[in-house]
């Protein structure tokens, strides 16, 4: 094999590390090394001495460490073996990295996994090219930047997963809301992809999220985009009068839905959903004007309104089955007794009173609930067979 008097390098502009292509030196030898590269000797797998960008003169005084491994003679043309590899500093900027498959994400305000896919752009480059040689050489006698993209695609991709993760819950932000926050995604994933790739003396001088999308048509997307729908609803109108929006769309609902009912029960019906938007509509407008809430039996409820102006009929309100209705007069109150719309131990109150007070301990309501009982039917059974139909109703 012919002795080599010129090393210098004959790489792609492609290739991060290149293996010249013969060991077979001699003291003498011609060492040409470029701007942004970095020659190493390598003697059984070590790593031995390194030389500068410049042209040298291969001899036994710049090669110390060869020379003690190997025993290199003083003087002369004395030939020895050794590999020279060359670590390319160049900047690869524009390689590309996404997830093969969508990760799952928890969306950090509405408790919602949502498939998510990304895809960048990302830089490398060689900042520690002795570690980059130690750690990555071997047999192959060439690194090509698709190479080094290769091996470090699946921890770069890894690396955006948790990083991406950890970003929307510390910042407490919807997976819907990242387009508008792309930099700084991006400076979070390439903070945590730094910090890998340095042990191998590789660098990334940049990183960039181009896209994060999910499926439209996916049910956890759409369920997403209602909670966000709604959230903002909530936020713009304020929740006290978004309630009160709802309820009023629920009696809309029942004033349609009253044609449907018949006899007692659909009237029962409707006064029931009546009481039940009443008390909403109540305790919102009650939110509102930040008014006190008298407690009963341990339940709060907004504070009743000021009573009826002097000569007006007496209004109570009525608190019963954890909801408060009302006002109503007690002509009202001893109709829905009757009726079986109230029981007795239901809770009534109006301004001249220190407490809430069961119906059937009302001065007002005794002689009046008494005689309704008094020839009251004994309680039906527990399954009672339906009425005939007369015809006499319909007339």
């Amino acid at each position: 094999m012919a002795i080599i008097d010129v090393v210098k390098y004959e790489g792609g502009d492609q290739e991060f590390l290149w293996k010249y292509p013969s060991d077979n030196l001699r003291l003498g030898t011609q060492l040409v090394v470029k701007t942004a590269q970095t020659p190493f000797f390598v003697r059984d797998g070590q790593v031995l001495d390194q030389f500068e960008p410049g042209t040298t003169t291969l001899k036994s005084a710049n090669l110390p460490l060869l020379h003690k491994f190997v025993s290199i003679p003083f003087g002369g043309d004395t030939p020895f073996q050794a590999e020279v590899w060359f670590v390319n500093l160049i900047s690869k900027l524009d390689n590309r990295w996404g997830t093969a498959a969508p990760i799952q994400v928890e969306d950090p305000r509405y408790g919602i996994v949502v498939p998510v896919r990304a895809f960048g752009q990302f830089g490398l480059n060689i900042s520690d090219p002795r570690l980059f040689l130690e750690t990555i050489v071997g047999t192959i006698k060439l690194f090509s930047a698709e190479k080094l993209v290769e091996y470090f695609i699946g921890k770069i991709v890894s690396s955006f997963t948790t990083a991406l993760g950890a970003f929307v819950v510390r910042e407490k932000i919807s997976l819907l809301d990242l387009p508008a926050l792309f930099n700084q995604v991006s400076q979070a994933c390439q903070d945590d992809i730094q910090q890998e790739l340095a042990r191998f003396g590789v660098s990334v001088p940049n990183f960039y999220v181009m896209s994060i999308n999910v499926p439209e048509d996916d049910p956890s997307v759409v369920k997403l985009k209602e909670f966000k729908e709604k959230k903002m609803t909530i936020d713009g109108l304020g929740k006290d009068v978004y309630q009160f929006d709802r309820s009023m769309d629920v009696m809309n609902t029942a004033a349609e839905n009253q044609g449907n009912g018949s006899g007692p029960m659909g009237a029962g019906l409707g006064l029931g959903m009546g009481l039940g938007a009443g008390a909403v509509a109540g305790q919102v407008f009650g939110n509102i004007a930040g008014n006190l809430t008298p407690e009963v039996n341990g339940q709060t409820g907004a504070a009743p309104p000021p009573p009826p102006p002097p000569g007006g009929q007496v209004q109570l309100h009525v608190h019963t089955g954890g909801q408060q209705y009302g006002p109503y007069s007690v002509s009202d109150i001893i109709a829905y007794v009757k009726e079986g719309r109230l029981p007795l131990d239901a809770m009534v109150w109006r301004q001249d009173m220190s407490e809430w007070i069961a119906i059937k301990d009302v001065p007002e309501f005794a002689a009046a609930v008494s005689e309704s009982h008094a020839d009251a039917p004994p309680p039906p059974p527990a399954a009672p067979p339906p009425l005939p139909d007369t015809g006499e109703d319909s007339e």
